[in-house]
């Protein structure tokens, strides 16, 4: 078969003399093969690039886990500098007040954002797309 493709081609390297309907079904059957290797691609690269990204979550993971303990260690330290001037209950009530007092703050600016995000619709996309609706019906009526 190499043989007689290299019999089909012209010295400048086309193919002569076959049919159009031959052409435009090979030209097809090659373009489907492209898009079939381009999809194996896209598929391998982001197989990889999920394995990629699974192992940085779980680095990121064990990160927050880690800095957990070290805040729990520094809050530790804290409780024992204060218990130097008064007694270690108070100073683990002192810290307690503080970082519950804090936690209540950020809940408080948390909820305030949530309820800024909430219903979840584009509100300024749809507000966009009703003044895009009104221009071309005001430019309907003109004509």
């Amino acid at each position: 078969m190499a043989t007689k493709l290299v019999e089909e081609r012209s010295p400048n390297g086309a193919l002569k003399d076959r049919p159009t309907a031959e052409l435009l079904k090979r030209l097809s059957d090659q373009i489907r093969d492209l898009a079939q290797q381009e999809i194996r691609l896209a598929r391998t690269e982001l197989t990889e690039k999920g394995k990629r990204a699974g192992r940085g979550a779980g680095l990121l993971g064990g990160a927050a886990v880690t800095a957990l303990y070290g805040v729990g260690v520094l809050l530790a330290a804290i409780v024992l500098a204060l218990a130097l001037v008064m007694p270690g209950w108070a100073a683990a009530l002192i810290v307690a007040a503080v970082l519950l007092a804090a936690a209540a703050i950020m809940s408080m600016m948390g909820r305030a954002q949530t309820r800024k995000a909430v219903p979840p619709k584009p509100e300024r996309a749809v507000e966009s797309m009703k003044k895009d609706v009104q221009v071309v019906r005001e430019k309907a009526h003109h004509h």
